[in-house]
């Protein structure tokens, strides 16, 4: 099982968190892994990427040009990404701040809407748990164990009060997800 990943939004939205998070839990599962961010000078707006290969065998290069996999959170990423998945691989997007949404028919598309249960669930920050919880509900790569334990670790000892809200964000992320096109 190789899974190549790429997850794509605008910086402050957590993209970089999630695929740590994402690599940490493959590591903890004995797996192969590779984690490459991507992003601009700006702290804040400027757009940001990962690549993730979570993998059983040696992974080769964490340099890809098409993915299994694309975690759209905006629309330049849809833009930019959605042309190299692969044919039978699946999008996955939050729909705010999209004003395009996917429209190849030969992959799989899932939406979230992260943002908004974020929202609900009174804090902004939960928002890249809930779209990941989403992503686990697609393809359950890691185990929810592992997850966990790969957010203790990616987070600050200072942020680990906020574990359990994290927690309750990706569980919330596996009920609410969409199924929009299937291939």
């Amino acid at each position: 099982m190789t899974e190549e990943i790429i997850i794509a939004g605008f910086g402050g939205q957590g993209v970089l968190s999630m695929g740590k998070i994402l690599a940490y839990s493959g590591l903890m599962q004995g797996q192969e892994v590779s984690w490459m961010p991507s992003y601009g000078p700006e702290m804040r707006g400027g757009t940001s990427n990962v690549t993730v290969v979570i993998s059983d065998e040696r992974i080769s290069s964490p340099i890809l040009t098409s993915f299994d996999t694309a975690i759209i959170l905006n629309q330049p990423s849809l833009d930019k990404f959605e042309s190299k998945v692969k044919p039978g691989g699946m999008i996955l997007y939050d729909p705010n701040g999209i004003t395009r949404p996917p429209e190849r028919k030969d992959i799989n598309v899932y939406k979230v809407e992260g943002t908004s249960a974020a929202a609900e669930l009174g804090n902004p920050k939960t928002f890249n748990m809930i779209v990941l919880g989403a992503y686990l509900k697609i393809k359950p790569i890691v185990k929810l164990d592992n997850v966990m334990a790969g957010l203790k670790k990616s987070l600050p000892e200072r942020h680990h009060k906020l574990i359990p809200l994290n927690e309750k964000a990706i569980k919330h992320g596996l009920e609410i997800l969409e199924e929009i096109q299937t291939v």
